[in-house]
């Protein structure tokens, strides 16, 4: 065991956006502050090396977005998603404050760009970043550097003591040392559990073992679960993430957002057995994508086959591995291993149901099937025109719901009160407002908003 400094104000556990945000807020009120980052330095950055754009509230036409996307917008938007499973105060703080975040964020090296097109239609919505979550992160470890925050890779956090109601020291592993610091306050962004499969297993059964985790490999709980056998409060559902329904070719771990299939919308979404389980228009996708993941999950095998024609090919962005293509639907099932006459069975009733209207590719067009079930009730168009293309779809979980609970100023809580000198933000805490369901960008609001949150909580509680 070695005793380490501890000179430090506030101490940082976890390295993406959540984590830095809450460490330069903590050293702009003079705190001295120390990272923890538990990957190499070339994979920093959690999960938000992965992400592309920040959801933002706005009134009126703001740098790189368009028209206006006002409060409640925002939040009749969460709801829908979440199914009214949210904190509602916590929400709303964190909506609100977006607006102010994105000018917090340029001041310190993030730059934008407008959104992308096709079926992500975004411009209102969401800011996105140029050069990807990468470039936002890499921009904030050098200002993190200009500050004089220190940050220690391959840093895994084992430990936090709690003694009553306060963290007295914890315990990080780095380069075979066990060390123990006590600094005066901690923030927790450390994520969730979802690269513990064998956790995941716990909650969804053996399904879970079939499951490919988007992001970063190092996200396994570690610090969550120490809190919560302390008796820290949890909040939110071990089943309920944000899972997404991406390539099938992707690697177990941290293949990221280019895996992720846009195609939904305008194809047919079958199983193994060529059948089709769910509505593949119910809404534009920036407000569906993250239900796919889940009901992929439910299909036999946690696998489910993407459908379309060349009608369709060049209305989404395409996954980094490309279609299988063929002459024939027959073709396409065998390249795709489904039963063939199943899947022509299918796509001759979704055609048949397929009926004459207006397609509009970027918004709810109300081009529906009728007198199939499961409907399509917009873009609905005939898979007619080859050559034909398929992709696989496996469920790919970004993060899990389970976390700390938290009050409006991020503070962890214990059924009895909270810990004085411990806050959290981020995914640790996202359960709080995400009970179920997901909205494109969202997360690096709750990770921005509550990272700069606890950032400041901390820095004051050290400097008193």
């Amino acid at each position: 065991m070695t005793q380490t400094s501890n000179n430090y104000d506030v101490i940082v556990i976890g390295g993406g956006n959540a984590a830095l945000c809450a460490a330069i807020t903590a050293a702009e009120q003079g705190a001295q502050v120390l990272i923890l980052e538990g990957a190499p330095k070339p994979y920093r950055g959690g999960n938000s090396r992965h992400t592309r754009n920040f959801r933002c509230m706005h009134n009126a036409p703001m740098a790189v977005l368009t028209d206006s996307y006002d409060e409640q917008e925002y939040f009749d938007d969460l709801l829908k998603v979440t199914g009214g499973k949210t904190d509602k105060k916590l929400a709303r703080l964190a909506i609100r404050s977006t607006e102010e975040c994105y000018r917090w964020m340029e001041q310190r090296g993030v730059r934008f760009q407008p959104s992308l097109s096709g079926t992500l239609s975004l411009s209102r919505t969401n800011a996105f970043f140029m050069g990807g979550g990468k470039s936002l992160v890499n921009a904030y470890y050098r200002h993190a550097e200009k500050l004089g925050i220190e940050v220690r890779y391959e840093a895994q956090v084992s430990h936090l003591q709690l003694n009553g109601d306060r963290v007295d020291w914890i315990e990080f592993e780095q380069q075979g040392r066990t060390q123990r610091l006590s600094p005066k306050s901690l923030v927790v962004a450390s994520g969730g559990f979802q690269a513990d499969t064998d956790w995941l297993a716990q909650a969804w059964g053996p399904a879970a073992k079939n499951f490919l985790i988007r992001g970063t490999p190092y996200n396994r709980g570690v610090v969550l679960k120490n809190l919560l056998d302390q008796g820290a409060e949890s909040v939110g559902d071990p089943t309920q993430c944000h899972a997404v329904a991406i390539d099938g070719r992707a690697p177990k771990f941290d293949g990221g957002i280019v895996t992720r299939l846009d195609c939904v919308p305008f194809s047919v979404v079958v199983n193994n057995q060529a059948e089709r389980f769910y509505d593949e228009g119910e809404d534009v996708w920036p407000k569906r994508y993250a239900i796919w993941g889940r009901l992929v999950a439910a299909q036999p095998d946690q696998v489910g086959h993407v459908i379309i024609d060349a009608k369709s090919i060049n209305l989404f962005m395409p996954s980094v591995f490309p279609p299988i293509q063929a002459d024939s639907i027959e073709e396409l099932a065998d390249k795709l291993g489904i039963p063939a006459d199943g899947l022509r069975i299918t796509i001759d009733q979704f055609n048949g149901a397929c009926r004459n209207g207006d397609f509009h590719p970027t918004e709810l067009d109300g081009l529906a099937t009728e007198g199939i079930n499961p409907a399509k009730t917009n873009w609905a168009r005939p898979i007619d025109t080859p050559p034909y293309y398929g992709y696989s779809l496996r469920t790919g979980v970004t993060f899990t719901y389970l976390g700390l609970k938290v009050d409006e100023t991020a503070q962890v809580q214990t059924p009895t009160g909270p810990i004085k000198n411990l806050w959290a933000a981020g995914e640790t805490m996202a359960g709080s407002i995400l009970g179920q369901g997901y909205l494109a960008g969202f997360g690096m609001t709750i990770g921005t908003v509550f990272g700069r949150i606890a950032g400041q909580e901390a820095a004051n509680y050290a400097s008193h």
